[in-house]
């Protein structure tokens, strides 16, 4: 029938709600990367409160480059944030982490 789609035919509209949460999961993920070299660049040494002023920074940062590329934040619920800053979190700990150990 006309009306059925085959698994490589879907359109753009039914895929936004997908492309939606990757661009979010992707900003979220590679900003942590960033703070965590930034930080490693800027701060030299564990005991600074710096490096987590940055982690702040970038993941604020985040939310703001979401929605210049278009992605809807003021529907985000405190879930959504709550995902947006762990991730963020989780990947400047983790680059941070190992940059520290590293040097």
């Amino acid at each position: 029938m006309a009306t059925e789609t085959t698994p490589g035919s879907q359109s753009l509209g039914e895929r936004a709600p997908h492309v939606k949460s990757v661009a979010v999961t992707a900003i979220a993920s590679l900003g942590g990367v960033a703070a965590g070299l930034v930080s490693d660049a800027v701060v030299s040494g564990s005991g600074n409160t710096t490096a987590l002023a940055i982690y702040g920074a970038f993941a604020v940062g985040g939310l703001v480059l979401m929605r210049l590329i278009g992605v809807d934040v003021s529907e985000f619920g405190a879930k959504d944030n709550l995902y947006v800053f762990f991730m963020t979190f989780a990947l400047w700990f983790v680059t941070y982490g190992i940059l520290l150990t590293s040097a």
